[in-house]
């Protein structure tokens, strides 16, 4: 080892590569650089009265409250997805998969408006009978789809499918030309979404699952199929083998994972503003009060808002690097 580590030495020492060192930290300098004027933008302009005065406004602990719980169900609902999501792209090989794969990135690709837009859409003008007959369709192109090419026991996947497209256009028959929107329905037992505090939720789900489903089929795919495969010649079935073997050996991608998706929630504010609104004390989260105080002309209370957000993002990532530092060194 120390005589690699020499060798290591001399060719550096023969051969230096400073222009490109330097290329390197130039690059590193600018991005960093940049970062740190930015945060330091928010501090040249916000006074200890000013930041002071905003946090004792009521309406803004209500923002920071409903942030604060609407980022953390965002992100565990994200978890919930991204976990069994991430381990399908990750292991399984299928007709399609490519289109699944792709499809998860959609709600990242799309401008934040367009999101939002198409919550307020599906929510308020589509009937039940209507995108009953959508899925059924989805499901049913998906699963001749994914037939071809598929044996054995793989074809389980397009027969699930083909089976939930029955289950859909059993539901446009029995709908027939009910009218009803979802949001009706929802509303009628109790779970309205479009301008609720449940919506800002739902408008952050979409970008920040998306982001924590690429982090766990990242984690997954670090992890070697042949500990499962050892687990399943011992009697293990597919299910204990997970459960016992892969996912001890993601937790601190689980992990991972949730941070992303609570640090993107934190950040969501075109869906929010589209689908549930900016209404103070009811569905006014911190990047919505940003907003309404760059519209009432308040500059410093917008940057303190921000440095309010910009402390709780470094917050939870220090605490999860913490987190994280620790397991791995246990």
């Amino acid at each position: 080892m120390t005589e690699v580590k020499a060798e290591t030495e001399k060719i550096w020492k023969q051969r230096p590569e400073w222009p490109f060192l330097l290329f390197l930290l130039f690059v590193a300098v600018s991005y960093v650089g940049l970062v740190l004027l930015m945060l330091g933008a928010n501090v040249l302009t916000v006074s200890w009265a000013e930041l002071g005065r905003v946090l004792k406004d009521s309406a803004i602990q209500d923002s920071i409250r409903l942030t604060v719980v609407s980022c953390t169900a965002t992100a565990i609902l994200s978890v919930f997805v991204a976990v069994p999501l991430g381990y399908l792209l990750s292991r399984y090989q299928f007709r399609g998969r490519a289109f699944l794969d792709s499809l998860v990135d959609v709600p990242v690709l799309l401008p934040p408006l367009v999101v939002g837009l198409s919550l307020l859409i599906l929510f308020n003008r589509v009937s039940l009978s209507e995108g009953c007959g959508v899925l059924a369709f989805g499901f049913f192109v998906a699963a001749g789809f994914a037939f071809f090419g598929t044996v054995g026991r793989r074809r389980i996947i397009p027969f699930t499918l083909a089976l939930l497209g029955v289950f859909m256009a059993a539901g446009v028959i029995m709908l027939g030309g009910e009218a009803s929107r979802l949001e009706e329905v929802l509303g009628g037992v109790g779970l309205p979404m479009t301008f609720h505090p449940l919506g800002v939720v739902l408008a952050q789900f979409p970008v920040a699952a998306a982001f924590a489903i690429r982090t766990m089929k990242t984690s997954y795919d670090q992890v070697s199929p042949r500990y499962e495969e050892v687990a399943m010649s011992l009697g293990c079935q597919r299910g204990q083998a997970f459960k016992m073997v892969v996912l001890p050996q993601v937790g601190r991608g689980v992990v991972a994972a949730g941070t992303m998706a609570w640090a993107r929630a934190l950040g969501e504010f075109g869906p929010i503003l589209i689908f549930a609104g900016a209404t103070r004390g009811r569905t006014e989260v911190l990047s919505t009060s940003v907003f309404l105080e760059i519209n009432l002309g308040n500059l410093a209370g917008a940057a303190a808002l921000s440095l309010v957000m910009i402390f709780m993002a470094v917050l939870i990532l220090l605490l999860v690097r913490g987190f994280l530092s620790k397991g791995g060194s246990e």
